[in-house]
């Protein structure tokens, strides 16, 4: 890419003008959306766990020394109930007993749905 002052004065100005209206352009945008962003973030408060049930570890795995972390993501009714249970990450038979144990599970009522992902880790030493 060739050096703007090398090709004309006038070429250059113009470059540097529309360069400086640019970045006016974005820092002006974004203060119109930063501020709806903000809002939203701080209007998607947590939903509040009422019953919450503990994944039972599998004995084949435990008596292996087999551990490791589930992830889940999970969709909570409006009513508090949870949906559905999506595995993010995990052995297949660790995801199996967390998802069970997450479908029992009961959270405060709201106006919608939610969404929110959980994480286990199982220990085989603990």
């Amino acid at each position: 890419m060739r050096n703007l002052k090398t090709i004309s004065p006038a070429v250059y100005a113009i470059a540097s003008r529309a360069r400086l209206a640019a970045v006016f352009l974005c820092a002006f945008l974004f203060s119109i959306v930063a501020p709806n962003l903000h809002a939203q973030k701080a209007d998607k408060s947590p939903r509040r766990l009422v019953y919450k049930e503990s994944p039972g570890y599998p004995v084949t795995l435990r008596e292996a020394h087999i551990g490791g972390v589930v992830r889940l993501e999970i969709v909570v009714s409006a009513k508090g109930n949870v949906d559905s249970v999506a595995p993010l990450g995990g052995n297949p038979v660790l995801v199996e007993a967390a998802s069970a144990a997450v479908r029992k599970w009961k959270y405060a009522p709201a106006d919608s749905e939610s969404k929110t992902q959980v994480e286990f880790t199982f220990d085989p030493k603990h």
